[in-house]
């Protein structure tokens, strides 16, 4: 296989709670460390907390069609879609 778990730290999987202020409200996200970490990166380049990030974050997924089944759910396909428009806009630069 492509041995992408065996070398990663253990620490990257484990599960983390952390509450968020979101509209005013407390609220609880249960996520592993490595979308964490992605989401706070997602954060410091948009010059903001990561609290908030995840309340604009919220805000989006209630405008969508069908509205948010799970924050968590939501969060982690933002963290892969991120990862992606990366890696294109990263390919696209080195094709040109």
């Amino acid at each position: 296989m492509c041995r992408v778990l065996t070398d990663q730290s253990p620490q990257r999987f484990a599960k983390v709670s952390r509450s968020v202020r979101i509209s005013g409200h407390s609220t609880s996200v249960r996520l592993e460390m490595a979308f964490w970490q992605v989401l706070e990166g997602m954060a410091k380049s948009e010059g903001i907390s990561t609290s908030k990030l995840i309340a604009q974050l919220y805000d989006e997924a209630l405008e969508r069609p069908g509205g948010m089944s799970s924050l968590a759910s939501i969060l982690r396909t933002v963290c892969l879609l991120y990862y992606e428009e990366r890696r294109d806009g990263i390919a696209a630069t080195h094709r040109a």
